[in-house]
């Protein structure tokens, strides 16, 4: 079996995926999917930790262009990502994946507080790590949450899955005409503002070396075939 190219790594995973075929919420059958997915590249000697995104529940930037105050919009977004990281928990803890999650907002009763060293010995004893709430703070979105966290556990690679298989200059479920980039730099990312990351992200990574994989979560075996090096999605790296 071909060994993974890397040894830890950050998932982000988009809120949007857990919705599947709905128009809303979670669906069983999807996070279950991507827990199975999880535990096969766990099984391959890889540390795992996830950032998940809170889109299918709650979107704090679309809840305040309609009015709502922008800081409390967002803190309420964190709190969908702790919604969904319990769901994944539970999830890998069905098939027999030892899980903790870890939360930027204290909420001892359900998680532990973020603690940045207690995340890398979760790593090294081989449990998957959930970073749900964001970076605890507003106006900073879940992929900047990913890009900080890879960036402080010392991670190889950050992923991550979205529901389309790769990086486009357009978004490719509304325009049939739009060009997939196999590989793309940081600075032309930034330059073509494109939307599969924020900038604060891309900058983060550019700056500390961090490349991205963009990926399709949503098929089967994509997740194992990133990370043994097979060519699917977009590489964005300096």
């Amino acid at each position: 079996m071909k060994r993974p190219r890397y040894k830890r790594i950050v998932l982000k995973i988009s809120g949007e995926v857990l919705t599947g075929e709905r128009d809303y919420g979670i669906d069983p059958e999807v996070i279950l999917q991507i827990a199975q997915e999880i535990k096969e590249v766990a099984g391959l000697g890889l540390e795992v930790a996830i950032v998940i995104g809170g889109g299918n529940i709650f979107r704090g930037v679309a809840a305040s262009s309609k009015g709502m105050d922008r800081a409390s919009a967002d803190y309420m977004g964190m709190l969908a990502t702790v919604l969904n990281g319990l769901a994944l928990q539970n999830a890998l803890e069905k098939i027999d994946v030892h899980t903790r999650v870890q939360t930027a907002i204290e909420m001892r009763e359900i998680a532990e507080p973020y603690i940045r060293r207690r995340a890398m010995r979760h790593l090294e004893k081989g449990r998957v790590v959930i970073f749900a709430a964001g970076t605890g703070n507003p106006f900073f979105t879940t992929d900047t949450a990913s890009a900080l966290r890879a960036v402080e556990i010392g991670a190889n690679v950050l992923l991550k899955g979205t529901r389309v298989d790769g990086v486009y200059n357009a978004d490719p479920e509304k325009d049939p005409k739009a060009k997939k980039f196999n590989k793309i730099l940081f600075d032309e990312a930034i330059a073509l503002r494109l939307k599969i990351m924020d900038s604060t992200a891309f900058t983060m990574c550019r700056e500390n070396n961090m490349p991205i994989i963009v990926f399709d979560m949503n098929k089967k075996g994509n997740l194992a075939k990133v990370l043994k090096g097979t060519k699917t999605g977009t590489l964005i790296c300096n």
